[in-house]
């Protein structure tokens, strides 16, 4: 890979990440909001927290797509055609959770539907975005045309399905933790016992993950093994878990 590749390669990388970081706390707290919002005041305090910032946050999703297909149209190619349904299910899930934000005021009648797509509309892309990144580290099929020859339950192994799990427990550990501070009273208690919840979790699931990785993608565990760069990132790794838990 030439070095404007790598550039590219990186910048992709910082803006997805970006994504993760700063659109994944109200990811986490949609998927959270039927198990800690009891009541009508707790729903408006959940939505009213993430209502000035969600749409801004989804801005880095739409930018690390561009940089793709700008600088990768192979990559680019493969994925939307490869992975359509999966990724048909992450536009109609984001698509009726902006929808959600915009009926719940103004349709009484229809708030539980809108409840439902609000969770819905969360819960699975947190999921599926944790999907997607262990196909990426166990790696997809493709023919020597690089077009993809599996089908979307080829996506659906068990690998895939525990980096999942870790991403929407991940994403939950960070809504929990947003609520805390946007909250009072019963809520910022339930929100609170629900952050030091999720943190446990979370720790448990970087455990189950990383145990997966060295049984079922080999490769992938030595590789990170076998570099300065991957040490330096199990550094890092353990240092923020650490301190995200003391947090907690």
């Amino acid at each position: 890979m030439t070095t404007l590749g790598v550039l590219w390669f990186a910048l992709v990388g910082v803006l997805l990440a970006g994504y993760a970081l700063f659109d994944g706390f109200d990811l986490g707290l949609g998927t959270l909001y039927p198990f800690l919002a009891k009541t009508d005041d707790d729903k408006e305090i959940v939505r009213s927290s993430i209502g000035p910032v969600w749409d801004g946050n989804e801005v880095w999703l739409l930018t690390g797509a561009g940089a793709i297909f700008a600088a990768f149209p192979m990559v680019y190619a493969t994925v939307f055609s490869g992975f359509y349904l999966a990724l048909m299910l992450v536009l109609f899930a984001l698509i009726f959770r902006a929808v959600s934000f915009e009926f719940y005021a103004h349709d009484p009648a229809w708030r539980k539907v809108w409840d439902g797509a609000f969770f819905l509309g969360s819960a699975l892309p947190a999921l599926l975005f944790g999907v997607a990144a262990g196909n990426i580290v166990r790696g997809v099929p493709l023919d020597k045309m690089g077009e993809f020859t599996g089908s979307f339950f080829t996506l659906l192994n068990p690998y895939a399905l525990v980096l999942g799990v870790l991403g929407l427990v991940m994403f939950m550990w960070q809504g929990a933790a947003w609520l805390a501070i946007k909250s009072e009273n019963a809520l910022h208690d339930r929100a609170v016992k629900t952050r030091s919840i999720m943190a446990w979790v979370f720790v448990a699931m970087v455990v189950v993950a990383t145990a997966a990785t060295f049984l079922l993608v080999p490769r992938a565990a030595s590789q990170v093994m076998a570099s300065p760069a991957g040490w330096v990132f199990l550094a890092l790794l353990l240092v923020s878990i650490v301190w995200g838990r003391l947090g907690a």
